[in-house]
């Protein structure tokens, strides 16, 4: 893990856990829709929120990329610049995969925060043929790049297990 890629907590503010905590009520309606717990919002470097989604998969006969994270940064693609892409956020209730990863950084998204670590979301989802997570945490993917991806996290992982308590058996 770089120095590059790492911001601490403590420089969390306010307005960040609240937006995390969001993601992690959005996680809670997508499976309330009979979807995957998962949720993200991009906001500007003002605290606005951009965009949002929840996983928009419906298993199984769902399309399959359309993680909360990739809808919602590509929803925010089409909105703004690079630039300004540059100084927002993706707030997510669970680590983007290395597919959501890779779909924040080609978007130009300057920072992430995230609540739950694919590390624990593997230990609650298991085996489950509708998870098969990748063992790549998102700061080994954004060190391969070729610009600067901050990365906070994980945070109150206990708060975005509730939505996944239950659900993968």
């Amino acid at each position: 893990m770089s120095a590059n890629t790492t911001i601490e907590p403590a420089t969390l503010c306010d307005r960040d856990m609240a937006i995390l905590r969001a993601t992690i009520e959005l996680a809670g309606e997508s499976r309330r829709n009979g979807r995957h717990p998962f949720a993200a919002i991009v906001a500007d470097e003002h605290g606005n929120i951009v965009a949002s989604a929840g996983n928009n998969s419906l298993p199984p006969e769902g399309d399959p990329t359309q993680h909360a994270e990739l809808a919602a940064a590509a929803k925010a693609a089409r909105l703004l610049s690079p630039e300004q892409l540059a100084r927002c956020t993706l707030y997510t209730s669970a680590e983007p995969c290395c597919m959501c990863a890779g779909a924040i950084y080609w978007c130009n998204i300057g920072r992430v925060v995230y609540a739950l670590s694919e590390h624990r979301l593997l230990a609650l989802t298991g085996s489950h043929p509708e998870n098969p997570t990748f063992s790549l945490p998102c700061r080994e993917v954004f060190l391969r790049g070729q610009r600067r991806v901050e990365v906070v996290g994980p945070l109150i992982e206990d708060e975005a297990e509730s939505s996944h308590r239950g659900f993968w058996i």
